[in-house]
């Protein structure tokens, strides 16, 4: 190669490479409109809890209008200089006006302080609680902070930026921005999905199922909240939706209807069965009870506690009518690992109906009682309960039998 090109010849043929990446890292998905946000193939944990598989995303977004010039949304901490050189590819970073903080949460906010410090111009967009976050978390100052309401504008010169508060999605101080011109929503976490891979839906076929995963995750303990949410956009034309997290959508009606569907609670005819056992009796009974729903045609889920992803379950959650939960007696009450998995899903506030307790001792029974403390305040009929003695026999099985007859009639009649 050295013989052909020669040394400067190589130079040229490698700078010309490493602009041409440079082009790949800025996407402009509409006119005067580019995605600059990074993506984060390695991370695998999410508020020291959720387990992010496939990485993550931070989407960010630059909108260039014929006078100014604002940015929406930031990216995680530790990310800030791949960031300016995404921002720089298209303008100067000490050009853009605006700075729109549709929620205050590191993920998005954080390189906040880090560009008002290239950038002595910008300022901060956010409601009243997201200006109050900002001053708290990220010390901006009031004299650089435009707070704004539901259906404020701002016009950076043929584009229009509206501004929807959408709060408790998932925090206090949540908005949406629109641009009204080229009909782009920027939900920020709202229909995003923690995945790394893909720009645009159409990239990543089973991005649903991303999509649920994150919705029980993060949203599902918000339902009402994002149904509201959901009806202030009802009257908006939407043809793109650009979350802060996961790819694009170029079709916005589909994850539009799943989150209809998910934020009404529609449940599917399904059990979801998360479970720990200790020498075998919870094993044995729930794999019995899954046999038994599956014969009947009932969607079955089941999680060992021991090693299940939190995501998995939360994304089984969304659309589970039942739920059964499975513990032995440990030092007095339920194993931990189970109390630990009744305590997410109360948190978490799914839309179950129903519910099944599956308990197992050797001298004194007392995970059941644990688990329907646990439980308390749900609004979640208990269908029955099993609890058993070092292992099941045969009349349990039988009464194994009656829960799955019980419980699939009451799945049907909902």
């Amino acid at each position: 190669m050295l013989d052909k090109f020669g040394q400067k010849g190589l130079k040229t043929l490698i700078m010309t490479y490493v602009i041409e990446v440079n082009i790949m890292k800025t996407v402009k998905i509409a006119d005067g409109i580019y995605w600059v946000g990074v993506k984060d193939w390695d991370r695998r944990i999410f508020d020291s809890l959720i387990p992010l598989p496939e990485g993550t995303s931070y989407n960010a977004y630059l909108v260039v209008g014929e006078e100014k010039m604002a940015l929406i949304d930031t990216v995680n901490p530790g990310f800030e200089e791949e960031f300016e050189n995404k921002i720089n590819d298209v303008k100067n970073i000490g050009d853009i006006d605006y700075i729109v903080m549709n929620h205050a949460e590191p993920d998005h906010a954080g390189a906040i302080p880090y560009l008002m410090s290239k950038n002595k111009k910008a300022l901060l967009i956010a409601t009243q609680k997201g200006a109050e976050m900002a001053k708290t978390y990220y010390d901006v100052p009031d004299e650089r902070i435009m707070v704004v309401k539901d259906g404020d504008t701002v016009s950076l010169g043929g584009k229009t930026l509206r501004f929807i508060e959408a709060p408790w999605l998932h925090w206090p101080e949540t908005m949406f921005t629109y641009l009204v011109e080229d009909k782009i929503l920027f939900p920020c976490d709202f229909f995003g999905a923690h995945v790394a891979k893909g720009l645009y839906d159409e990239e990543v076929p089973e991005l649903l199922e991303h999509a649920q995963r994150y919705f029980g995750e993060i949203m599902m303990p918000f339902a009402q909240m994002a149904k509201k949410a959901l009806q202030k956009l009802d009257n908006l034309e939407i043809e793109m939706i650009a979350p802060s997290h996961g790819p694009i959508y170029k079709l916005p009606e589909k994850i539009l209807d799943a989150y209809r569907k998910w934020a009404s609670g529609e449940t599917q005819e399904k059990v979801l069965i998360v479970y720990v056992s200790m020498w075998g009796a919870n094993d044995a009974m729930v794999r019995e009870l899954a046999n038994l729903l599956l014969a009947k045609g009932v969607e079955v889920r089941v999680h060992n506690l021991v090693g299940a992803d939190i995501g998995e379950i939360a994304k089984d959650l969304v659309d589970s009518r039942a739920i059964v939960i499975g513990a032995p007696t440990v030092l007095a009450g339920a194993h931990p690992l189970a109390v630990y998995g009744a305590y997410l899903v109360k948190a978490l506030r799914p839309p179950a109906k129903y519910a099944v307790i599956l308990g197992s001792y050797g001298w004194h029974g007392r995970s059941k009682d644990a688990l329907l403390q646990m439980l308390s305040g749900m609004k979640i009929e208990l269908v029955g309960s099993l609890e058993v003695r070092a292992k099941p026999r045969e009349e349990d099985y039988e009464s194994l039998s009656k829960l799955a007859d019980m419980l699939t009639k009451k799945i049907r009649e909902e």
